[in-house]
């Protein structure tokens, strides 16, 4: 009766269309997931590493299994279960034509857990997305669906938390849903910066002015610039009573009083989001480690609901006369803080000229050396870029081309791109069979198994730095540290996955010939133990088959007494 009750509910609602308007979001339909304040490690829209943060990361005091509560009535309507991103992750739909989910747990509740269980043995597969009908797992607000923890992406124990529209699948901002938050302090400035926008962003780059604070009002001493197109940025972060910095909810420049530019982040779809990589100084972000937000829209920005429409917030000075700017900076409790300085055209600098290799925004283009070729979409670039690709050699004895250098790992990407590179001799089918590229941008590297066409190996690619053609016949590892031992009073089981290039793509573990679960922590691979080696079982043998980026494949046997 109970299942047949949420079912119609959820029929209803949804039938009837109740979803509110982008201004009108429901204010209390939805609870605090946790059974303690909310207190904010990031919000909505905070900037990451080619992505905005697309919900709400709650603390935990630093704790794990915490109960995690439902938001509202509702069903389970997915799981996932991956190594990065979410790791174990609960989707909620409910009758209100929303959806929340809930990242990074380390347990769901028993019905739901042992269905995952029995579907990863039916799979014989760790990594589960499983979708769910309205009668199989119902819920009500406030019941507890899973215990939080720090699994997936996370860098600490705490709770993700979304709010996504159920039909389009756009993520909303669940600030915007009366969540009681205690929120008293303004956005903190701490810098601005102009761009010269005749060519790109990216050339010459930003140039810093200082900023002073008086309160909640920030000035600095008159901006003069050399180039009659221009365009500004602000650094500056929330805080939201607490320590952590948050994101910038809504900015606005004016300039002699007339709105030239706002973004306002309230929604953001998942299909969107690395044009965050348009919103911000790039550069600065990856090589500084700054938070710079631009106002004004690239020419390859192409983010929807985040700007004011018909404007691109690029400033044309005309003239040479003393033109007043202001800055407004407001998060989602109506704290506001501003900034207000004075522009003026000082001397016109020469421009930057492109060249044969300019990379143009919206513009597809092939670039070639002489023993590779990048080939990128018109949607690759977000700024014009003059591209600088060049070969050097390479020591490495795994190598078989020279290291590509591919323009700066501190230009952004939109789209993949597709990187070419000819071998420096003839390789083998067996050779051709185990070959990668590795692209190296400086904090990490992705590896890739080529497709060959002819003599040319073939990669996609999302990133810019330093590539290079491997021939990779080294066997991926595991190791234990227990072998031969007597577990008797062990909780679980450890292996360490090392390979020397690339990644472990495929594990597979049997005990006594039957698959067993591990589950994926980063590197490293875990068997809790439970009915399936139970203690006092005896001895045991423990089959580890991995297979790497290349196709290298490698069995193990492991003895142990349980």
């Amino acid at each position: 009766m109970k299942i047949f009750y949420y079912l119609m509910l959820f029929v209803c609602f949804v039938n009837t269309g109740i979803v509110q308007a982008q201004t009108n979001y429901p204010q209390n339909y939805f609870r605090n997931p946790l059974n303690i304040p909310m207190q904010l490690a990031a919000n909505f829209g905070a900037i990451r590493t080619n992505h905005f943060h697309m919900g709400l990361d709650l603390r935990t005091n630093s704790q794990e299994n915490l109960p995690v509560l439902a938001a509202a009535d509702g069903y389970v309507s997915r799981i996932k279960v991956e190594r990065y991103g979410f790791g174990n992750a609960v989707y909620i739909t409910h009758p209100s034509g929303y959806t929340t989910v809930y990242a990074h747990l380390n347990k769901y509740f028993n019905a739901l857990d042992e269905y995952v269980k029995e579907r990863q043995y039916k799979d014989e597969k760790w990594e589960q997305d499983i979708t769910f009908q309205p009668g199989q797992f119902p819920v009500e607000k406030g019941q507890q669906i899973a215990l939080s923890g720090n699994t997936g992406g996370s860098a600490g124990p705490h709770l993700h938390f979304e709010i996504r529209d159920t039909k389009t699948e756009e993520c909303l901002n669940p600030l915007l849903f009366g969540f009681v938050i205690p929120d008293h302090i303004a956005p903190i400035i701490s810098g601005l910066y102009w761009y010269d926008r005749r060519f790109s962003t990216y050339e010459p780059g930003a140039n810093g002015v200082a900023v002073k604070k008086a309160g909640n009002v920030y000035t600095t001493n008159i901006v003069q610039v050399n180039s009659p197109e221009i365009s500004f940025a602000i650094k500056a972060v929330d805080k939201a009573n607490q320590g952590f910095n948050l994101g910038i909810y809504n900015a606005e420049l004016l300039m002699d009083g007339k709105l030239i530019y706002s973004f306002k982040i309230d929604k953001i779809h998942y299909d969107d989001t690395r044009y965050i990589n348009g919103c911000i100084d790039y550069t600065k972000f990856i090589r500084d480690k700054m938070g710079i937000q631009h106002l004004a829209d690239l020419p390859g920005m192409k983010l929807q609901n985040y700007s004011l429409p018909n404007s691109t917030g690029i400033i044309k000075l005309q003239d040479e006369n003393v033109h007043s700017i202001e800055i407004v900076l407001k998060d989602v409790k109506g704290n506001t803080s501003r900034l207000t300085t004075k522009l003026q055209l000082n001397k016109t600098s020469d421009k930057i000229s492109s060249t044969a290799k300019t990379i143009m925004a919206n513009e597809a283009k092939t670039i070639t050396t002489e023993d590779t070729e990048i080939a990128f979409s018109k949607n690759a670039m977000y700024d014009a870029v003059n591209f600088n690709a060049y070969e050097k050699p390479d020591a490495d004895p795994n190598a078989v081309s020279n290291s590509i250098v591919l323009q700066s790992t501190y230009i952004p990407v939109q789209d993949e791109y597709t990187l070419k590179i000819k071998s420096n001799r003839k390789l083998t089918n067996t050779e051709k069979d185990k070959a990668v590229i590795l692209l190296d941008y400086g904090s990490d590297k992705t590896v890739v198994k080529v497709k060959w066409n002819g003599d040319w190996a073939e990669g996609k690619f999302n990133r810019l730095g330093t590539a290079k053609l491997l021939i990779d016949n080294n066997l991926p590892s595991v190791s234990s540290g227990w072998e031969e031992r007597a577990l008797v009073n062990s909780s679980s089981l450890l292996l360490k996955g090392t390979t020397k290039i690339g990644d472990i793509v495929s594990f597979r573990a049997e005990l006594d010939g039957k698959w067993l679960r591990f589950a994926r922590v980063k590197d490293n691979f875990v068997y809790t133990f439970d009915e399936k080696c139970p203690k006092g079982s005896g001895s045991h043998t423990l089959k580890v088959t991995t297979i790497n980026t290349a196709g290298n494949i490698n069995t193990q046997t492991f003895t142990f007494q349980r």
